[in-house]
């Protein structure tokens, strides 16, 4: 990978808060909903929330299915539930899926509102909603709230202080701030979060960052570089290579004979972050 080899740290003052937050008030909440980025399963799932959460009953909600490969969200789909964890899947944006929220997580606290009903008690449910920065956390709740609930936008970390909403007579939801782990040593996890937007921009060298994207591309989806960029990859062929393929065939001139790959490597990120790259799945179970 073009990425260096170091350990990052992004754990700014805000997030060591929020996970502070978080542990107080879990006591508060009936269930946890972890929201993650359907195209990277794996790395948009912050470790520590398993422990955090402990023995509540989950629910795992696979945010921005829409933009993933559907027959790879199956087989992570079967990989949580092998494990005992509920999942749905949805895109906030369009609101698809959305509605299967509510029966979820009834579903997932069906003890609770058994007991509850042969005790004559009618308590609203709590259910804390988890998630890393710009996983569609806030839009996920304006939609399941049907206003605007929750503030959103496209920069991590806008999410800071908790927040109650009413959703209807039986269920309220905390919004929480998205949070991070303190350090990542895995290049790949890295790599995934930067090409998701999930971590700011600054903290990895974007062209880096698009030349190991652009290398995953050819091995995962050799065939979308093909229609999109009219390029293909040569055995040992480095991703700043490919990007310089691409960027001729795009057009993108610094100077005569000398190709734009600094451009190339914005473009692609954002071409892939619109969806116009076709449905992709980053990792696999």
């Amino acid at each position: 990978m073009e990425l260096q080899s170091q350990n990052i740290n992004w754990f700014p003052g805000h997030m060591a808060k929020a996970e502070r937050m978080i542990k107080e008030n879990l006591s508060l909440c009936d269930a946890a909903a972890e929201i993650i980025d359907a195209r990277i399963p794996k790395s948009s799932r912050n470790p520590d929330i398993d422990e955090l959460v402990g023995d509540k009953p989950r629910l795992i909600i696979m945010n921005r299915a829409d933009l993933a490969d559907s027959d790879i969200t199956a087989l992570w789909r079967k990989h949580f539930e092998s494990g005992g964890i509920k999942v749905i899947e949805t895109d906030s944006k369009s609101g698809s899926g959305v509605s299967s929220f509510v029966p979820a997580v009834r579903e997932i606290l069906s003890d609770k509102l058994k007991r509850n009903e042969e005790k004559g008690i009618n308590m609203t449910l709590r259910v804390m909603i988890l998630g890393i920065p710009n996983v569609g956390k806030s839009t996920f709740i304006n939609r399941v709230a049907k206003k605007k609930a929750a503030g959103t936008g496209d920069r991590p970390g806008l999410t800071r202080g908790k927040q109650w909403i009413n959703i209807d007579r039986s269920l309220d939801l905390l919004d929480t701030p998205g949070i991070l782990w303190p350090k990542f040593e895995d290049k790949e996890t890295g790599l995934m979060l930067a090409v998701t937007n999930a971590i700011k921009s600054e903290i990895l060298d974007t062209t880096a960052v698009g030349a190991d994207f652009i290398l995953k591309l050819s091995s995962l989806y050799p065939e979308r570089l093909k229609e999109r960029y009219k390029i293909e990859a040569e055995d040992g062929e480095s991703g700043y290579a490919l990007l310089e393929k691409a960027a001729a065939k795009r057009g993108f001139l610094v100077s005569k004979g000398e190709y734009d790959i600094d451009r190339m490597a914005l473009t692609l990120l954002k071409e892939f972050q619109d969806g116009k790259l076709g449905r992709l799945s980053l990792e696999r179970p």
